[in-house]
Order: structure tokens, then C-alpha cells, then sequence
């Protein structure tokens, strides 16, 4: 976190809730709103230079790259964070897949919508669990995958049961492997990504197509 709070600029097309979700930043040290906006329109994001943008997909009339492509282009190193009502596997691939940092569903408190902006902020990704924990499909992109060549293919398999949302001792069963070996195995792939946590693994195998 900088000094000055991070720059955070809010997407949302209803003028009510977007005063909403300034208030929730604006009440954390941690965070500078810098302006809320119907559109994320470049004339108006790139004299603000946000370090983070909110971007709500309801109600948006442009299609979900476009707009997030629009983002990338006026402030290339700010992290976008997508908030929808939809529990939907298919919005969130292509939130991912477009270039978004985070899948966020907006049934969230507003402690936990900070907790998962946070995240993002500190470099990591962020998807709903209940999202990444029912995604089924497999799905494949052009670009900005996470290099997990590294990982081994028993690593691959637990990643994915990791993104379908079991926990250890269900991994355990599945594979027919001991507990401490499905928290070996935990480990080391989190090494190797270099992430904290198991949304993020989820996060790595959607984008990777694992899953």
C-alpha cells in the first residue's frame, strides 16, 4: 500500500450504487477513490490514472473485452477488478481470459469485497469460490497464461481438484493418496506458483485451461 492509498477508480452504470462503493473505498485508509463513472470511457480514466478499477458488468452495454480492453489501454498497469451478480463459470473465463485481475460476485459484505480488492492489489488474483469451486469445462487461451509447465502431472491433478473446490482430505480420497501427500503436493504447487492461497490455485488452473 502507498502513503497516499491506492488510486481507485469506480465503473458502475446506477449512479446510486456506484456512490456506494466509493464510500466502502473511501472509508479505508488504504484506498483514494479518484472518481465513479457509467462507462469506462478513455477520456475519462486516463487523466486519473488509477492504480485499481472497479468495474461492474451489469448493466454495461459494451461487451466484457471491450471493456476491460478500453481499461487495459488507458491505464496499462492498473489491476481491474470485475464485480457481477452472475455465478456464472462462462462470465468469469472471459473476465480472466480478456485480462481482469479479479471475478468478484456482488452478494459479498463489504469487509469481504475489501478483503478480495486487497488481494488483487497486492499483486495476487482473486475469483468467487463458488465460481471457481463449480467450474467444469475446460477452456483455452491466446495469451497471458501462468507458466505452470513446471508443475508435474501429479501436481496438475491435484491443481485442478484444488479449482473444483476439495478440500485435502476429499484430494485424499479421490487419488487415493495419504493426506500429508496431498499437503505435500499443496505445497510445492504453491511454491511454484508462487501464491498464498486457494483461490489463487484456482485462479492458475482456469487460466492455464486445467480446468
Amino acid at each position: 500500500m502507498t502513503t497516499f492509498g491506492l488510486r481507485v477508480a469506480v465503473i458502475e452504470s446506477q449512479v446510486l450504487f456506484a456512490k456506494a462503493l466509493c464510500g466502502i473505498f473511501a472509508a479505508d485508509a488504504d484506498f483514494k477513490v479518484v472518481g465513479d463513472y457509467r462507462t469506462p470511457a478513455a477520456f475519462q480514466l486516463k487523466p486519473v490514472t488509477p492504480d485499481l478499477i472497479i468495474l461492474d458488468l451489469d448493466g454495461q452495454p459494451v461487451d466484457i473485452a471491450q471493456m476491460i480492453a478500453t481499461c487495459k489501454e488507458v491505464a496499462p498497469t492498473a489491476r481491474i477488478c470485475i464485480l457481477s451478480m452472475n455465478l456464472s463459470a462462462v462470465i468469469m473465463q472471459r473476465c480472466l481470459a480478456s485480462g481482469a485481475e479479479a471475478y468478484i460476485v456482488k452478494d459479498i459484505s463489504p469487509a469481504e469485497l475489501l478483503r478480495a480488492v486487497k488481494t488483487v492489489s497486492e499483486g495476487q488474483s482473486y475469483v468467487d469460490p463458488r465460481v471457481a469451486g463449480g467450474l467444469l469445462k475446460r477452456r483455452s487461451m491466446n495469451g497471458g497464461k501462468p507458466d505452470i509447465m513446471e508443475l508435474s502431472a501429479r501436481e496438475s491433478e491435484v491443481l485442478k481438484l484444488i479449482a473444483e473446490g476439495l478440500a485435502n482430505k476429499q484430494i485424499s480420497a479421490r487419488l487415493q493418496l495419504s493426506e500429508k501427500t496431498v499437503k505435500n503436493h499443496v505445497s510445492r504447487i504453491f511454491s511454484k506458483l508462487n501464491i498464498s492461497a486457494r483461490t489463487q490455485a484456482a485462479v492458475h488452473a482456469i487460466r492455464a485451461g486445467i480446468v
